[in-house]
């Protein structure tokens, strides 16, 4: 026995309640992510906003914040990119255990992070040893706040990297290798354009994560103030009222970079 397929009206019907029940899920899915931001916003006035700055050394945390995320930003690019690139064309021997020593960071929480910190680079070990010799230390300075920035946000940039290059065809490589061009050549004209919307993306995500780091960084650099240690000790000494000027310049400062790379890397994807 058939069955008779259900009319064409009663699959338009079918069809339009499930668009219509994806679309009001994607809305409050929406409003949820934005609510915390819209409830800063409105919990905050200008007067609040510009009291709180004008205290002595109000932008010295975010000028702290500033001078180790691109540090630790010029540090990630320069050697994860190398890595990046060899994992997305799978150069490496045991690629899948190279990949897990990537995403465990990631998957570790910061706290935990700063405590394992201690033990690798702590004064007390060989590498904390070492950094003294030159004068160094990965406790409560400022190049504790960069080693810090690092570990949390590596991870970010280095899957995002390999995601980017990945997209590239590795036959187009070798095809400009064929006509003469070099390695250097062949990432300028090739590999490197096409790359660039996920490079991009990657690079500010990493820079958001950077800027707001705060497990690691307490434990190993409580000092001196970044934003995100700023926001923690107001509001522990004076309120939620005194952090939430500060927590609106970090996002001020920290977001727009990711959300430009993402329009302009969905545009340049749309050229490819």
């Amino acid at each position: 026995m058939t069955v008779p397929p259900a009319p064409a009206a009663l699959r338009g019907s079918w069809v339009r309640a499930s668009t219509g029940a994806a679309l009001l899920g994607a809305l409050i899915v929406w409003v949820a992510l934005l609510s915390p931001i819209i409830a800063l916003l409105a919990h905050l006035t200008p007067a609040a906003v510009i009291s709180s700055l004008r205290q002595p050394g109000a932008f010295q945390p975010l000028v702290t914040s500033v001078e180790a995320s691109v540090l630790a930003l010029a540090v990630i690019v320069l050697l994860g990119t190398p890595l990046a690139y060899v994992l997305a064309r799978g150069r490496l021997p045991f690629p899948r255990l190279w990949e897990v020593g990537v995403i465990l960071p990631l998957l570790t929480p910061p706290l935990v992070i700063g405590l394992l910190l201690i033990f690798l680079v702590g004064p007390t070990t060989p590498i904390g040893a070492g950094l003294s010799h030159l004068h160094l230390s990965a406790s409560d300075t400022f190049f504790a706040l960069v080693v810090a920035e690092i570990y949390e946000s590596v991870p970010y940039y280095v899957l995002g990297a390999a995601a980017a290059f990945a997209t590239v065809d590795p036959e187009l490589e070798q095809a400009a290798a064929l006509l003469g061009d070099g390695r250097w050549r062949t990432w300028r004209r090739v590999t490197g354009p096409l790359a660039a919307p996920g490079l991009a993306t990657a690079l500010a995500v990493t820079w958001a994560r950077a800027m707001g780091a705060f497990g690691a960084v307490l434990i190993i650099a409580y000092h001196p103030f970044g934003l995100p240690m700023q926001i923690w000790v107001t509001l522990q000494e004076t309120g939620l009222a005194s952090a939430l000027p500060f927590a609106l310049v970090l996002l001020v400062v920290a977001l727009p970079l990711p959300v430009a790379a993402y329009l302009w890397s969905a545009r340049a994807r749309r050229r490819l």
